[in-house]
């Protein structure tokens, strides 16, 4: 993708030079092969230290909550979703913002290619048409781009960006719905059994809250899981309070969830917690008919009320 990187690079040193922005939050190349790491470019001579390829996974829109300065930031589909929830949230001075939009075809989950290497070490990748080249010590290896991609991106449905004010790449085709049939089939398992899956699961958590550090709608001053008056949740890995944090944190984002899956990438056990998420996702589309970040205009589903909402918890039976 160097004529993606290019047209950024271009893109952030004009915005520099005319001095519309303070700051470029983008990606870098990182320090090993299938690695990016966010940058922040302050100076148009550095913009050329900008790079786009499938290794931009992190979320951007992490980074620009309660700024103040004039901000550029490279965003793809997931992170404008997020940023239009946080615009709306008045987090972010939408007037200070340049959304430099990036249609994305999907990142390359690195864990996936650990798992394909099987502890052989990488050195070095190269993308060639619908296929990924892995190259090391005495191997090379070709894999299908699809067989490689995060979860989040295989069943991800805007591939383009939802808000911008400058476009790099020719927009992708959209998707079809999300069927959510991951969802259906565990929603389909009997009460004990989902509670068994969701304990054994659960009991891998650590606690660090890495989750909740890397989810740009995680932003609270004091979480409920710092808070000792009252203390609502035990400070020991006990499978059931890890159950509650993970309950409370996916609850806290209703409405708000882009399914980015920056909270699963994040967690250094490897827990599933895109299985929480995006059965909240699903039921606030089937209650509410909203999905968070299409469009900066819709208001917020826990922010409108409409006489036909459902209201289950009203009704005795």
């Amino acid at each position: 993708m160097p004529e993606l990187a290019g047209a950024i690079q271009e893109a952030a040193r004009k915005l520099l030079e005319e001095k519309k922005v303070d700051v470029v939050i983008g990606f870098a190349p990182g320090t090993l092969p299938l690695r990016s790491t966010p940058c922040f470019v302050h100076r148009p001579e550095d913009a050329a230290g900008l790079t786009w390829n499938r290794s931009c996974e992190n979320n951007l829109a992490n980074y620009l909550r309660k700024r103040t300065d004039k901000v550029a930031v490279v965003a793809k589909g997931c992170d404008s979703r997020s940023i239009i929830e946080l615009i709306k949230e008045n987090q972010i001075n939408r007037e200070n913002l340049v959304i430099i939009g990036v249609p994305c075809a999907g990142m390359i989950d690195r864990k996936k290619v650990d798992r394909r290497l099987a502890g052989k070490e990488l050195l070095a990748a190269e993308e060639s048409g619908d296929s990924i080249v892995l190259k090391g010590d005495g191997f090379t290896e070709t894999i299908p781009v699809n067989e490689l991609l995060h979860d989040s991106c295989l069943s991800c449905r805007h591939p383009n960006p939802a808000l911008y004010d400058l476009l790099v790449g020719e927009l992708l085709p959209e998707k079809g719905g999300d069927d959510f049939a991951d969802v259906a089939a565990f929603e389909a398992k009997a009460p004990a059994e989902r509670r068994a899956i969701l304990t054994e699961e659960f009991s891998r958590c650590i606690r660090c809250y890495a989750c909740r550090q890397a989810c740009p709608m995680c932003y609270c001053e004091e979480c409920f899981v710092d808070c000792s008056t009252p203390q609502w949740i035990g400070k020991s890995s006990d499978a059931r309070d890890n159950m509650l944090f993970q309950a409370v944190r996916v609850l806290h984002s209703a409405g708000r969830c882009a399914d980015c899956g920056a909270c699963e990438r994040a967690c250094p056990m490897g827990l599933s917690l895109r299985n929480l998420t995006r059965k909240m996702v699903k039921d606030v589309q089937e209650l509410f008919g909203y999905e968070a970040g299409a469009n900066l205009e819709d208001k917020p589903a826990l922010a409108d009320f409409k006489a036909e909402d459902p209201q289950p918890f009203l009704i005795e039976e």
